[in-house]
């Protein structure tokens, strides 16, 4: 089964402050890397424009509300001390839904046995009821709620292997068994959530690792905690929230992983999808701000996804 690749121009049109890393040439960077001849046949598409509702998913009105009123009509603004709009960022956020779902509806379709998305702004901070660590809303979450509402599927499972925990995901789910979530990440760091004793409904597996964690501690929690969890949860869709902050490169973290380490943790993902979830499988681009860091680990993965 083909993969497909969704993204928008406009998504680099959501601004940030100069030198914040979250910036439009992180989109810039993965476009150009998969543009290069081992990706030539790649599927690419434009990630269509969710629906408003589509947000609701997974947020109520009272959150899509606030976000909306703090879109200026020109400049930037704050939502907190990291997180920053522009008069482009609404539209861009439902984008990132819009290809979100769209995926999610690709794999379940048969149309694509796989999908990568790259859209910002990211999502896996945003909790419920906040904006918070360069996110608006919570693609991942509403992709999976997404995948439950539309194509009745009944167990989910997000894997998280963002440097930073997905705090924002374990909120909306934190009382949720119909959703695994599984998180690597390094601790202590932003936004110190994440640590072992936190499990929710018997749903949330964290895997904290500490700074200067490399390859063999990375692995091993995956071998350990978050493989065990997908089989004991046989999830109907697989979807990554596929941070490549954990790059030794990357300014933010101390963890020191390379390329080959997410083309390791791809490979093992996509075993577990075409054992447990025929095969369906859906990664949503996060953090990675390093962009050589960044090309490189977008290459291995995306690189990853097209062999199956």
């Amino acid at each position: 089964m083909k993969t497909r690749f969704y993204t928008h121009r406009l998504c680099r049109e959501h601004l940030t402050p100069p030198g914040h890393p979250e910036r439009p040439d992180r989109l810039r960077v993965v476009v150009d890397t998969l543009d290069d001849e081992p990706f030539a046949y790649l599927e690419r598409l434009e990630a269509p424009r969710a629906d408003e509702a589509a947000v609701l998913h997974a947020h109520p009105q009272s959150h899509l509300d606030k976000v909306k009123a703090a879109i200026p009509e020109e400049g930037l603004a704050r939502i907190d001390e990291d997180t920053t709009v522009s008069p482009k960022s609404l539209e861009a956020a439902l984008l990132a839904v819009g290809g979100a779902t769209a995926a999610v509806d690709d794999v379940f379709s048969g149309a694509a046995g796989n999908v990568f998305v790259a859209a910002r702004p990211p999502g896996h901070h945003a909790e419920r009821n906040r904006a918070m660590g360069f996110c608006l809303f919570n693609n991942a979450a509403i992709a999976a709620r997404h995948a439950q509402q539309r194509h009745g599927a009944e167990r989910i499972a997000i894997v998280d292997w963002d440097v930073h925990h997905g705090n924002g995901t374990q909120d909306i789910f934190w009382d949720d068994p119909s959703v695994l979530y599984c998180s690597t990440h390094q601790m202590p760091l932003y936004p110190g959530s994440g640590a072992r004793e936190e499990t929710g409904a018997g749903n949330i597996v964290n895997a904290p690792l500490p700074p200067g964690s490399g390859s063999d501690a990375f692995r091993e929690a995956f071998d350990t905690l978050v493989l065990p969890a997908l089989d004991r949860f046989a999830p109907d869709l697989i979807i990554i929230s596929a941070g490549f902050d954990a790059h030794w490169r990357d300014p933010l973290a101390e963890i020191n992983l390379e390329a080959h380490d997410f083309d390791w943790a791809t490979g093992v993902l996509l075993e577990k999808a075409d054992r447990l979830s025929q095969g369906r499988l859906v990664s949503l681009l996060e953090g990675g701000y390093d962009l050589q860091g960044l090309s490189a680990s977008v290459a291995a993965h995306v690189g990853r996804l097209m062999k199956g």
